[in-house]
């Protein structure tokens, strides 16, 4: 049968042998990807199997960086934000974004000493030229104290510290006090109150203790005894917020804190140890203890962490002769040799700052000072506060209160 146009319809036979062809064909063709997926499995959202694109790539960058922000900004470790770069190349390549690395949070930088590495200062050091604070003052306390890089160190912590970072602000000040990285001749004691000052405004606690010890001793600043006390008060009630802060935000009970501690008497006598009050002798708060309450300690930052770690490695030796401070939550080394203060009754401990003699002396010190009737110096030679040594002699002394 022919149509209008002269052309022949197809015969049914035809038709129905075309078809079968075709179905066998398709048979054929699955059974054999049958047998090959039975050797290896496809993916079951595999591109060429789904036969369209993987939807994270339709995902937009600026998308992809503003999720990457948010991670970097919330991490509580460094690993939360290395498994990110760890996962593909667009990740990859978009996590090392300037605007991600400037967002990165304190705890990104959380690194332990045994595990730095050349890609851990690299890391550092991209974060730092991004314009992150943190990333700066971290960095610069590791090249100042632990590389022993000083100019590179003081310059990326002035740098955090001219963006209002208080606590480069007051690493400063402990700086200019003792005249970290050059001689005796070079402390400042003006600067050093300073920059306490404005750490003080910006709410550094230690900061603000130590302007209070400042002005009740006449250091480096006019003396005003009713003016420092009252700072260091209002220290002592910055600290109390802080610590109920924090334990309300980890759903701690504060009940545990009313119970006696030994510690709150000012000239304590020694006591054979009780394992049954372990819990007493502990590590608390400097403002509680005193009340004989028992919370716990602020934790230190991450660069104090990582200078403890880095000496604690090398027998907490910072170099012949140098000194570790001996707050446990500080963890600066001696310059110079008798740089820091020693305590004024044991002659035993040394102290960065006046704040960190206060905070230890009410943690830990407390209980075990005792005094000496004569002090002696590394080499033994029978001078009091390392008298005899010249210009780098004659470290200070510091009083308990």
């Amino acid at each position: 049968m022919r149509t209008k146009r002269g052309l022949c319809y197809p015969r049914v036979v035809d038709v129905y042998l075309d078809q079968t062809v075709a179905a066998l064909k398709k048979r054929r063709d699955f059974s054999g990807e049958h047998i090959k997926m039975g050797c290896r499995k496809r993916p079951r959202f595999s591109p060429d199997v789904a036969g369209k694109s993987d939807l994270f790539d339709a995902l937009p960058d600026d998308l992809v960086v503003s999720i990457l922000c948010k991670l970097s900004s919330t991490a509580r470790c460094p690993s939360d934000f290395v498994n990110v770069l760890m996962t593909c190349k667009r990740l990859n390549g978009l996590a090392v974004n300037s605007l991600v690395l400037s967002k990165a949070s304190q705890k990104t930088f959380a690194i332990r000493a045994k595990n730095w590495s050349e890609s851990a200062h690299r890391f550092l050091k991209l974060c730092a030229d991004a314009g992150n604070v943190e990333a700066c003052y971290t960095l610069g306390m590791i090249r100042f104290y632990c590389l022993q890089n000083r100019g590179s160190g003081a310059s990326l912590m002035a740098k955090a510290a001219i963006s209002s970072h208080a606590q480069a602000l007051y690493s400063l000040a402990v700086i200019q006090f003792n005249g970290s990285g050059g001689s005796k001749n070079d402390k400042d004691l003006r600067a050093g109150v300073a920059l306490c000052a404005r750490a003080a405004f910006l709410g550094h606690i230690d900061a603000l203790r130590e302007l209070g010890h400042c002005l009740q001793d006449g250091y480096g600043v006019r003396q005003n005894i009713a003016e420092g006390r009252r700072f260091l008060v209002q220290a002592n009630a910055r600290e109390l917020a802080a610590v109920l802060s924090s334990t309300a935000s980890q759903g701690i009970s504060t009940r545990s804190w009313l119970a006696w501690n030994s510690l709150s008497h000012p000239h304590p006598v020694p006591q054979p140890q009780n394992p049954n009050n372990a819990h007493v002798t502990g590590m608390g708060c400097p403002l509680l203890s005193d009340f004989g309450c028992n919370v716990p300690a602020p934790e230190a930052h991450p660069a104090s962490r990582f200078l403890a770690e880095w000496f604690a490695a090398r027998d907490a030796t910072p170099g012949p002769g140098l000194r570790l401070c001996s707050h446990m939550g500080c963890g600066r080394p001696e310059t110079r040799r008798h740089e820091f203060r020693r305590c004024s009754v044991c002659g035993a401990v040394n102290y960065c700052s006046r704040a960190c003699q206060a905070l230890d002396w009410k943690l830990r010190h407390k209980a075990e000072c005792a005094p000496a009737e004569r002090w002696l110096d590394e080499e033994g030679d029978g001078d009091v506060n390392g008298a005899g040594q010249g210009g780098e002699g004659g470290g200070d002394v510091i009083a308990d209160s």
